[in-house]
């Protein structure tokens, strides 16, 4: 599929896997805006940047009316511990064999290395935001985050 970019309408039968089983894009899209992030491997020094400065701006995150949503190839036993090494408040999904970003056009870097992009999808299920970036990893929070605060000064 070609990359999702902003004005796109997200397909809402992407299915991730959760700690309790499917969990469909469409089921996570509707009462606030999503903040849905892909990232290649949990405990590894650039993801664990990520998703850390994601927690620590949590609260901005959803006092702006969003969900932050993390999604990586790895095992519901490996995000289980993941966000328990590092306090993580938000769900972490699984991408197993990557089906998901492919659909949603997140390509591997140097064609081994699962992508990292951040998308911010509106109420309607609208991509606002596509940052893409494998070496920047805090940008895609503050970015994700001003983007976030704009939709909702606009709503």
């Amino acid at each position: 599929m070609a990359d999702l970019e902003p004005g796109t309408r997200v397909p809402d039968d992407i299915t991730f896997t959760g700690p309790d089983g499917p969990v469909r894009l469409g089921d996570l899209i509707g009462e606030k805006v999503l903040v849905l992030y892909f990232y290649p491997k949990d405990e590894t020094t650039g993801c664990t940047a990520e998703a850390c400065s994601f927690r620590d701006l949590y609260q901005d995150f959803q006092d702006a009316g969003a969900d932050v949503v993390g999604v990586s190839r790895d095992s519901a036993e490996d995000h289980a511990k993941f966000k328990a090494n590092h306090r993580l408040p938000f769900r972490l999904l699984t991408d197993k064999g990557g089906a998901a970003a492919k659909r949603m056009g997140v390509k591997k870097t140097f064609g081994i290395i699962p992508g990292r992009v951040t998308f911010v999808i509106d109420t309607q299920g609208v991509v606002r935001l596509r940052f893409d970036s494998q070496m920047n990893a805090k940008k895609h929070v503050s970015d994700a985050l001003e983007m976030v605060r704009s939709l909702a000064k606009a709503a």
